[in-house]
C-alpha cells in the first residue's frame, strides 16, 4: 500500500517517475481545484510548463453529500450517473437546482483564481488534468469532455492514486492515464496520504501565482544560455 506524505510530495513523484520528458514540449498543466493544484503544480515546475486550472464541481445528492450524482465544470459540461439518481429518486428539477448552484460556485472560483485573465490557450497543445486522486472518476470524466471542446492534441489524465474501477472507465475519455498507486477497495482519496488538509483558496491562488514566476524564471534562463 503506497502512502504519500502529502499532495506537493505525489506531485513530485508523479513528475520523477511518470511525466517522460517527451511531453515537455507544448504541454499545459491544468489542475483540478482545490486538491490538484499542489500535485498540478510539482508536476508544471518539474516539466517547465505552463499551468492553469479546469474547475470540476461534484453534484452531490440533495441532502447527503458523500454520495456523487455527477459533476459540472467550468465550460458548463454536466456529467449525470443516472444509476444514483434512480437510487434517491431525484427529480431532474433538484438535479438542475444542484447543478445551477455549483455553476455559481465555479463563476465565483474562477473571478478569484484568474481575476479576469483568459484561460489559457490549449489548442494543439498536450494537455495534463491533475488531480490528487481519482476515486469515481466523474469529475476527471467531465473536466476531460470540457478540455476535449477547446482541441488540444492530447489528453493525460494523471493523479497519484485512483481506483481501478475510474482508470477503466476514463480510458474512454483521455489518451492516457498516468498513475502511481490503485489500491482495491479503494475507500476514498484521503486514505492513500498521511497529511491530507482542506487546500483554501488562498492557497490555490499563491500557487497559481508562484507557477506563473517559475515559468517565467525557466524562460529567462533558457534565453541567457
Amino acid at each position: 500500500m503506497t502512502l504519500f506524505r502529502d499532495r506537493r510530495a505525489a506531485g513530485r513523484a508523479l513528475a520523477k517517475n511518470h511525466i517522460d520528458d517527451a511531453v515537455k514540449k507544448s504541454t499545459v498543466v491544468l489542475a483540478i481545484p482545490g486538491g490538484g493544484v499542489p500535485v498540478a503544480y510539482e508536476i508544471a515546475k518539474s516539466l517547465h510548463a505552463p499551468m492553469d486550472i479546469i474547475i470540476a464541481r461534484k453534484l452531490s445528492v440533495p441532502g447527503n453529500r458523500e454520495w456523487a450524482m455527477g459533476a459540472i465544470t467550468s465550460g458548463g459540461i454536466r456529467i449525470i450517473n443516472h444509476d444514483v439518481v434512480r437510487l434517491f429518486n431525484i427529480s431532474q428539477f433538484a438535479v438542475d437546482a444542484v447543478a445551477a448552484k455549483e455553476q455559481e460556485e465555479i463563476a465565483r472560483q474562477e473571478q478569484i483564481y484568474r481575476g479576469g485573465w483568459p484561460a489559457l490557450e490549449i489548442y494543439g497543445r498536450l494537455a495534463i488534468i491533475v488531480d490528487d486522486g481519482i476515486a469515481t472518476g466523474a469529475t476527471m470524466r467531465t473536466a476531460a469532455l470540457s478540455i476535449k471542446q477547446r482541441n488540444p492534441a492530447q489528453i493525460i489524465a494523471a493523479a497519484p492514486t485512483a481506483s481501478c474501477d475510474s482508470i477503466k472507465m476514463l480510458n474512454n475519455y483521455v489518451n492516457k492515464i498516468i498513475c502511481l498507486s490503485s489500491p482495491e477497495p479503494y475507500i476514498a482519496v484521503g486514505r492513500w496520504y498521511e497529511n491530507f488538509p482542506q487546500i483554501t483558496e488562498a492557497e490555490v491562488s499563491k500557487l497559481l501565482i508562484e507557477a506563473a514566476k517559475d515559468l517565467c524564471a525557466s524562460s529567462s534562463q533558457k534565453e541567457l544560455h
